[in-house]
């Protein structure tokens, strides 16, 4: 959607999947605008507003995320907004074009509060981006989230750091300001990107279990703890392989999976969904960045004694210029096992982090990523790649 408001893709059609319309071509009837009001699991009945109620079988929830937004006064005021989906997207585009917007304030420097950096600058807005950590994506390391404020220092963003917003006003010099810990900043719009928590709500009022992440618990097949009814996407937990515990992790391809194995044991046709390894990844101007699996702080709260290290090199041979990355590795001090990595970079950069997933979800230790069998050209990598000289230098370390 950032790309979308930033005009690299100009066709919100493309955006998405499948209309109502394509789905009745299948015998599939999608109700849009229609609020689901209660849910009688004794009955089979799904109570909706204005409507009849709908007999089921079996029920689904794919309830989704919501953008959390701090309660702060000002929320309220015009073009102050989150983005959290499709419409969100539609309308914050409008609008900026409808007011001829100049200058955005972005509360939070979470993935959407980075990537609408990039997008709205490359708009020619200038941009304002309230964090209250030190440094942006506070998942990674210093010294990859370091590259990542350089990055957008670069492009002209300004980087508010460890400020936390109080109140959102009317502006003198701007239709908007936000009174933070760390001085006043005036905007044509305000986006807040906090983050997101999952919509359970309805979940709850039917007794369906919640986890301790607060998304709503289910088994390896996306069963909930009611007979019949389903979960799928952001609204629900997902097995962690390295942790082995479960997390709530809001991503598209997740929710793709957890929907299609949901939608094979009711069909019939039995599927698990085994897991996730924690996967992300996102671009800020020039730079690519992504992550897999644990922390070091994570590592240690799953019983792992946890042991790093942040290697720097190239994603090519030196010989054909300089193309910087930094990576970082996680691993178990007793056993050697790979447990997360992290890394910023140019191109190249995410290509890596799948790499190091799939050696997460096989539970590889240090050793054998070391010596792992990697495509090898002077345009891609060194003949010792990064992940290579990475895994053995930490080795060492043990």
């Amino acid at each position: 959607m950032p790309y979308y408001i930033g005009d690299v893709i100009q066709d919100e059609n493309k955006l998405i999947a499948r209309t109502p319309e394509k789905f009745r071509e299948t015998g599939i009837e999608v109700l849009t605008h229609t609020r689901v009001t209660g849910v009688d699991t004794a009955k089979g009945l799904v109570e909706i507003e204005g409507r009849p109620s709908l007999n089921y079988d079996y029920l689904v929830f794919a309830t989704g995320a919501s953008a959390f937004v701090p309660d702060i006064p000002g929320l309220d005021l015009p073009d102050v907004c989150s983005l959290r989906n499709l419409e969100d997207a539609i309308a914050i585009k409008a609008r900026l074009k409808e007011i001829n917007a100049r200058r955005v304030v972005v509360v939070g420097a979470g993935f959407i509060g980075l990537e609408m950096s990039e997008a709205l600058t490359e708009t020619g807005i200038a941009v304002t981006v309230i964090h209250k950590d030190p440094l942006p994506a506070n998942r990674w390391d210093p010294a990859l989230s370091s590259m990542m404020l350089e990055e957008l220092q670069s492009h002209g963003v300004n980087f508010v750091a460890s400020a936390s917003a109080s109140v959102i006003e009317k502006g003198a010099g701007a239709p908007l300001c936000v009174k933070t810990s760390q001085g006043d900043f005036e905007g044509d719009l305000v986006l807040m990107a906090i983050g997101v928590r999952p919509n359970v709500a309805l979940a709850k009022s039917i007794g369906l279990k919640i986890g301790e992440t607060g998304a709503i618990s289910v088994n390896f097949a996306q069963r909930t703890s009611v007979e019949n009814i389903y979960a799928a996407g952001d609204c629900c937990e997902s097995f962690h392989r390295v942790s082995r515990r479960w997390v709530n992790i809001p991503l598209g391809d997740i929710a793709n999976k957890q929907g299609r194995v949901a939608g094979r044991n009711i069909g019939g046709r039995p599927l698990h969904f085994d897991g996730v390894v924690g996967a992300q990844s996102f671009r800020l101007f020039g730079l690519e960045c992504a992550a897999t699996g644990l922390t070091e702080k994570e590592a240690a709260a799953a019983g792992f004694s946890p042991v790093v290290n942040v290697t720097w090199g190239n994603t090519m041979a030196p010989a054909m210029g300089p193309r910087k990355i930094g990576l970082k590795l996680v691993a178990d001090r007793s056993t050697g096992r790979l447990l997360g990595a992290q890394a910023v970079g140019a191109a190249g950069t995410v290509g890596r982090i799948d790499a190091l997933s799939v050696a997460l979800w096989n539970g590889m230790n240090l050793d054998q990523v070391g010596y792992l069998d990697l495509a090898y050209a002077p345009p891609f990598s060194a003949a010792w790649d990064v992940i290579h000289n990475a895994a053995q230098a930490l080795g060492r370390s043990i």
